[in-house]
């Protein structure tokens, strides 16, 4: 028997956001951000409420100006009076300091600020206006994301290892060195937080690079050197095929390593597409390494040249799209459905085998094939549909399984 590989988490603090746990063993946090103007308040309300109800456990929006700043407390009690416990974390760039001091009540409305210290400030003013946001956390107890970005890596760190690596026998590559950049401006960034009185359990690392491979050795290096929670991502990500791809190939093997305690899909949009995507790109990653189980999944074969029907496409997508529908319902009354799986399979070769692995599944008949399709639950056959109505009669096979299978559950768990 071939045992499943046992995922050791890289051991980190653990620190809260909100009423979020990030770190220390918790599981993996699904966080998003907003691309609205957050000076416009209905619209960012509007999308941070899409992005929270689509699973994001964290919700980011920028703070670049006077009027972001303003916005964001009205966002939060918007929030809270639709009963929406949202954790947010504000995005800073040059003018942080500024706005933090300016704006007691945005200091207050945020669970998280998010620190780059490439632009925080340059020059003598930069380790002060660094400062004073840390000590703008800890006065209100918020956790802090020090995230450094190859696009803005402080520029003295990086002219310096560059000009000490050029002194050596044998210089590493350039790409090398940007990389031990990225992971020391982390690591003295949070040194820097720690000493200005920001405890360990409120620092969340970061280091976004937008090439896979800098990303997986970065991490490694960040988990190897330091026990904070870290954050993963990469950075610009692209658009549709490969950014999904991407990033869910370098998040996916750091995660396989036990790395990260938090991810992020940075998916550039199709235009006027969904902004959840990124929400849904990160809760599939987790779910297909088994990692962490969010809602029923269906598994469908690709079709070939005996399954020239598309009868088994279009019941695959009703499937999906029904159990997508009652998950809000079936979450709160029955615990652990979201770790259900349902095979719709399109012919007799592969379709029994997979339908006996399944929770529950289907075997239609492929190109001249029988017109029956046997239902398997629990791996035994257990009916057998016929005619016209065959995705409806699957649909309510489905829910009556989902009722007793994890109605008795509920019940076992409510009576514990």
């Amino acid at each position: 028997m071939v045992a499943l590989p046992h995922i050791k988490r890289h051991a980190s603090c653990a620190v809260r956001v909100g009423n979020v746990v990030v770190g220390g063993g918790a599981p993996v946090v699904v966080q998003s951000m907003t691309n609205t103007d957050t000076a416009d308040v209905q619209a960012t309300y509007r999308q941070v409420k899409a992005l929270f109800q689509a699973g994001s456990e964290i919700v980011r929006v920028t703070v670049n100006n006077d009027e972001a700043a303003k916005a964001v407390p009205h966002i939060r009690d918007m929030l809270l009076r639709d009963g929406l416990h949202v954790p947010l974390a504000g995005c800073f760039h040059y003018n942080g300091h500024t706005l933090l001091t300016d704006y007691p009540a945005l200091a207050e409305a945020l669970d998280k600020y998010r620190i780059n210290p490439g632009n925080v400030g340059f020059g003598a003013k930069r380790d002060k206006q660094f400062e004073i946001m840390i000590e703008t956390a800890a006065k209100y107890n918020k956790a802090v994301r020090i995230g450094v970005n190859w696009g803005s890596l402080d520029q003295d760190l990086s002219t310096r290892l560059m000009d000490e690596n050029a002194s050596l026998p044998q210089p590493q590559p350039s790409d090398a060195v940007m990389r031990e950049a990225l992971v020391q401006s982390a690591l003295l960034s949070a040194e820097k937080a720690e000493s200005a009185g920001l405890g360990r359990d409120k620092i969340i690392l970061s280091a976004k690079v937008s090439r896979v491979q800098d990303l997986v050795a970065v991490y490694r290096e960040l988990a190897k050197r330091s026990n904070y929670a870290l954050h993963l991502g990469l950075t610009e990500a692209g658009m549709g095929a490969k950014g999904i791809v991407a990033t869910a190939i370098g998040e996916g093997i750091l995660l396989q390593e036990g790395i990260g305690d938090t991810i992020r899909a940075s998916l550039t949009p199709e235009p006027g597409g969904d902004r959840t995507l990124e929400v849904k790109v990160c809760q599939h990653i987790l779910q297909v390494m088994g990692i962490r189980s969010f809602a029923p999944q269906v598994t469908a074969c690709p079709g070939c040249g005996r399954t020239t029907s598309t009868y088994f496409q279009e019941l695959a997508g009703t499937i999906q799209a029904y159990l997508d529908a009652r998950m809000p319902v079936w979450a709160q009354q029955y615990p652990g459905v979201e770790r259900m799986n349902v095979a719709v399979m399109g012919c007799i070769v592969n379709g029994p085998g997979e339908s006996k692995h399944a929770d529950i599944g289907i075997s239609l008949p492929g190109t001249g094939e029988n017109p029956v399709a046997p239902v398997f639950i629990d791996g035994k056959k257990a009916h057998t549909l016929r005619g016209e109505r065959i995705a409806e009669e699957f649909q309510d096979i489905v829910d009556a399984y989902v009722r007793e299978r994890f109605g008795k559950d509920a019940e076992k768990s409510a009576c514990a």
